[in-house]
């Protein structure tokens, strides 16, 4: 059975030196802490690489976040993985729970997040499989 989760979250982004990598401007490193609120009560903890280019609105970022907490009060924690792609303004996001990433009452989660921002705000919908409410 699908369900759906909804709510808000914060994020704090910390950018971070490369270690070994020459010095170049479009390329980024991020540390994530991120506060969802909502049916997905939890804290999470990740990286995001982003790649800038000359071209206004055009972008690319991969992250890999750590979720803890309760989903729709369920405890445990899950893995997901980004893939987001700006072409000239048009945005294309792809955000996965990592298969077997799923804890305590969350093992056999599965699914995918969207992100939506407006007026500086941000929520997500989370629709996903649990194989316990199967």
């Amino acid at each position: 059975m699908t369900v759906q989760a909804k709510g808000s979250f914060d994020v704090k982004m910390a950018p971070q030196a490369w270690s070994d990598a020459p010095a170049d401007a479009t390329l980024g490193r991020f540390l994530l802490d991120k506060q969802y609120h909502g049916d997905l009560e939890a804290a999470s903890q990740g990286q995001m690489l982003t790649a800038g280019t000359v071209e206004k609105g055009s972008a690319g970022y991969v992250a890999i976040e750590k979720v803890t907490g309760t989903l729709q009060g369920r405890a445990g924690s899950f893995a997901m993985q980004h893939n987001g792609v700006m072409n000239r303004g048009v945005p294309q996001l792809t955000i996965a729970i990592v298969p077997d990433s799923g804890t305590g009452e969350l093992i056999g989660l599965a699914g995918t997040m969207t992100i939506l921002i407006a007026e500086g705000k941000h929520s997500y919908e989370l629709v996903y499989t649990l194989a316990s409410i199967e």
